[in-house]
């Protein structure tokens, strides 16, 4: 294995990064975060820790904070727009470039969406620069195709491809809108019949895989990052009262059933009408060794209680949920 010492991520103070940034320190490394300074910063005071004040948006500043780190490694977790992603690759074309792109990039379709076989997102030139929700996953396909070209070109860039992720700090709270569920109520409302499969990842397991390919992964491939066992909704529900030693009963209700009561499913986070899942096949040959989930959720539901997480703000109201389960259980 070849030895690196600096990394530079771009981000890195908020949630996946913040996991991250702890894994890349772990491993002995001197770490840089380039943010612009919008949220706090969790390793103001930590040793092995600097940060850049800086746009990466703006190739000067990335240039500077290239210039002023000669960075080894380069953890890209902000890069949303695929101008973005080939200015960064030819910035720090003298790293190891590692893109952390998305399981949304995928075509769904494919039962387990494979890195060499499911085909990405075409995206359109108008939609590079959008930031709508219905781009993003396009989006992120253009933006591996650049990591991709920039390989071909001789920079040693790589994608890795996260399903959803969920762990402590996740501020997009929606695991956290479960925990919250089961930590203050008997009963939850569950669309479908409870077997929704909507593949997910551990944040520290995902903080594992990017170091580990930034230091053993092949310029030009993409690694699918996801737990080694998917697991549905109502295991969800159990592994989390397992955790905060508690009992809840979930209720099913088909989305014929959740329509009568004005509940719109896609209001329900991780609800996944179809199954959602990812090969972990080429991150495994690597070494890659993910979290138990009855250890990572129980890290995780903790964690959220700790930190009074509720869910997110568009997602389905108790009352409404309650209206709905009093009707489904007369």
């Amino acid at each position: 294995m070849a030895s690196y010492d600096a990394a530079l991520f771009v981000g890195g103070t908020r949630f996946i990064g913040r996991h991250t940034v702890e894994a890349f320190l772990d491993g002995g490394y001197d770490v840089t975060t380039l943010t612009r300074g919008e949220h706090d910063d969790p390793f103001a005071d930590r040793d092995g820790v600097e940060n850049r004040t800086g746009d990466r948006t703006v190739r000067a500043d990335l240039a500077a904070a290239r210039d002023a780190v000669d960075p080894d490694v380069v953890v890209d977790l902000v890069g949303l727009h695929p101008g973005e992603v080939r200015e960064a690759t030819d910035v720090f074309a003298d790293a190891r470039y590692v893109y952390v792109s998305s399981g949304s990039a995928y075509v769904p379709g494919d039962v387990p969406m494979r890195e060499d076989h499911t085909p990405l997102h075409p995206c359109d030139p108008e939609q590079e620069d959008d930031d709508s929700a219905e781009t993003y996953g396009p989006r992120k396909a253009e933006c591996d195709r650049a990591v991709f070209a920039a390989a071909a070109d001789g920079v040693e860039a790589m994608a890795v491809r996260p399903m959803l992720v969920q762990g402590p700090h996740d501020y997009t709270e929606r695991f956290g809108y479960w925990v919250n569920r089961v930590a203050e109520h008997d009963e939850v409302l569950v669309p479908g019949d409870g077997g929704s499969l909507l593949h997910r990842v551990y944040v520290a397991d995902l903080a594992d895989a990017l170091l580990l390919v930034a230091e053993e992964g092949e310029p030009g491939e993409a690694y699918n990052a996801a737990d080694r066992t998917a697991y549905s909704l109502d295991r969800s529900l159990e592994l989390i009262a397992d955790a905060l030693d508690t009992e809840v009963k979930p209720v099913h209700a088909s989305e014929r059933e959740l329509a009568a009561h004005d509940v719109d499913p896609g209001d329900v986070p991780l609800y996944a009408p179809s199954p959602m899942l990812a090969s972990t096949g080429k991150l495994a040959a690597l070494g890659w060794e993910p979290t138990p989930p009855a250890e990572s959720v129980a890290e995780t539901a903790l964690a959220h209680v700790e930190a009074g997480v509720t869910g997110p703000e568009d997602s389905l109201d108790r009352a409404s949920e309650e209206a709905a389960i009093e009707a489904l259980t007369e």
